[in-house]
């Protein structure tokens, strides 16, 4: 059997790592493959007999884990330290466990990867994620041209000439590197942020009796808040019994100044925290879900996991163009709407074409449809992983 290394710098509890991380890699291990995990966990996060919990319940399915404490105080000095820890820790799994094959998850992983240098020249994955320093200045975390995006920007040029594969989240991303001649076609591999069909299918549930449109995420950073809620009073003008729910760990008075703003009365919207078990039954309650995202430069190489969710909900989607592959997939499939740009009159479009998609006879199986060809966690995400990693060893 054949061990690898995922590396990841996020807590094994966060909801990333246990819906885009922990899944693939069961279904790697399901392939034959012994993969280890590296987690970065905050200290106070998982006690004693959490973390042995933990460890037999991913044992169980073939995953070995491992996990160094996270630092957060003096921010980039802290990064810097758990790189090189990392780094350090690494290269002794590798030589103790004979790694053969090593697996970092976008850019801070990849800096511990580099660092390990060539011991035993175990080939490298790239699994980029996205345009990290791009992502933060559009968030208003980085400024352009400042040292960590300067570095940020370095790690991922020197892990594009080095690394053995590279994983993208999108077709546009992957023809970005190849028309820049920043990588071969043949080494580049296209897998979305997919998603458990299983989650979608123990949440079947009676459609709301009013037209419910829903939004699950984060509402701040590069989610346009204000948009989604411009549209939905559109919408309501349309139909009067359509109601906003929104599913977001974030602040709900700040939902609530936004809505207050732009003139969306209470009554009309709610905001909750929902488990993670509950979400899929609050989205295939829905007659239609919504997702804008500012459409930068940074947004070719982004999947959001959220319309994969939606989809296997049976739910069709709104969206703005410019994220990824998303509006030409749900234009493809008939599984959505897609706002060119944002406006009254682009929003009266897409809120009447939405209300006539949401009517059309066999919409919940065609988005199902859409979800299971394009999103399945084993079909498509843990098949193309698996693949990857096959043709990398036998290279």
């Amino acid at each position: 059997m054949v061990d690898s290394l995922y590396i990841c710098y996020f807590g094994l509890r966060e909801p990333l790592v246990q819906t885009q991380v922990v899944p693939y890699l069961r279904e790697i291990a399901a392939q034959g493959f012994r993969p280890h995990l590296l987690t970065f966990d905050p200290a106070g996060t998982l006690s004693r007999p959490d973390r042995e919990r933990e460890r037999r319940a991913l044992s169980e399915s073939g995953i070995e884990w491992h996990s160094l404490t996270y630092h957060k105080r003096f921010s980039a000095l802290a990064t810097a330290y758990d790189i090189m820890r990392g780094a350090v820790f690494i290269r002794g799994l590798v030589r103790r466990r004979r790694i053969a094959l090593l697996h970092a998850r976008a850019h801070i992983p990849l800096a511990m990867a580099l660092m390990t240098g060539r011991s035993g020249d175990v080939p490298l994955i790239f699994d980029i994620r996205g345009l990290m320093a791009e992502e933060y200045v559009d968030a208003g975390i980085w400024r352009e041209r400042s040292i960590p995006f300067r570095v940020i920007k370095w790690i991922e040029r020197v892990g594009l000439r080095r690394a053995g594969e590279i994983v993208v989240l999108t077709e546009k991303f992957k023809n970005y590197l190849v028309d820049n001649r920043l990588r071969d076609p043949a080494s580049v591999t296209v897998i979305p942020c997919c998603v458990d069909p299983s989650r979608a299918n123990g949440a079947v549930v009676e459609k709301s009796e009013s037209f419910e449109l829903i939004y699950a995420g984060s509402v701040t950073g590069l989610y346009m808040l204000k948009e989604m809620g411009q549209l939905f009073m559109v919408l309501k003008e349309k139909r009067s019994d359509a109601f906003f729910r929104i599913l977001t760990a974030g602040d709900p008075e700040y939902v609530r100044r936004v809505f207050s703003e732009i003139g969306l009365p209470e009554d009309s919207f709610s905001v909750q925290k929902s488990p993670p078990g509950e979400v899929f039954k609050w989205i295939a309650r829905s007659r239609a879900a919504i997702s804008f995202r500012k459409p930068t430069f940074s947004q070719i190489a982004a999947s959001p996991t959220k319309i994969g969710e939606y989809l296997a909900c049976g739910v069709p989607v709104i969206v703005n163009s410019g994220i990824g592959d998303t509006d030409d997939q749900l234009r493809e499939d008939g599984t959505g709407v897609a706002v060119d740009r944002f406006g009254s009159e682009e929003y009266e479009r897409a809120a009447g074409d939405i209300l006539e998609l949401v009517d059309k006879e066999g919409i919940e199986e065609t988005c199902g449809r859409a979800a299971k060809q394009r999103f399945d966690l084993r079909d498509v995400g843990g098949a193309r992983y698996a693949a990857l990693y096959r043709k990398l060893l036998n290279q």
